[in-house]
């Protein structure tokens, strides 16, 4: 079962295991709790048999016009559960009633995020594979 929970509370390294699959230079687990706490708005999904994190958004908001949801992940194992789905559908909870919420994907994902009701947009990004681990 999973549950869903904004609290990093009991939240350690070792239950981040898994995340960023495919990632040239993944985060680390201690790089990954690093930016849920520093993440205005975190959603998680615990699976209640092992305590671990099976998925996780996060969100930059300014609490007035305007938030940025820069990560959704959910482990490969825990995939096709609806666990996505309910990440997003729940920070948007959180996130409240702004004019704009942002969230930059793949094109290969932009029909998940139409089945949630959002629409393609433009827009521009600058990335910098050198720090894409984490900034220290």
């Amino acid at each position: 079962m999973i549950t869903y929970s904004s609290s990093l509370e009991g939240i350690t390294p070792s239950k981040l295991e898994g995340f960023f699959v495919g990632w040239q230079t993944a985060p680390t687990p201690e790089t990954h709790l690093r930016l849920l706490q520093n993440s205005s708005h975190v959603v998680l999904a615990v699976d209640n048999a092992t305590g671990e994190v099976a998925g996780f958004i996060t969100a930059m908001c300014d609490h007035v016009l305007s938030a940025s949801v820069p990560l959704l992940e959910v482990r490969p194992e825990f995939r096709g559960q609806g666990i996505g789905g309910e990440l997003v559908r729940r920070m948007l909870d959180v996130i409240g009633d702004l004019y704009m919420v942002d969230f930059v994907c793949h094109p290969s994902l932009q029909p998940f995020y139409t089945r949630l009701g959002m629409r393609p947009s433009t827009g521009m990004m600058r990335r910098n594979p050198k720090r894409q681990g984490g900034a220290e």
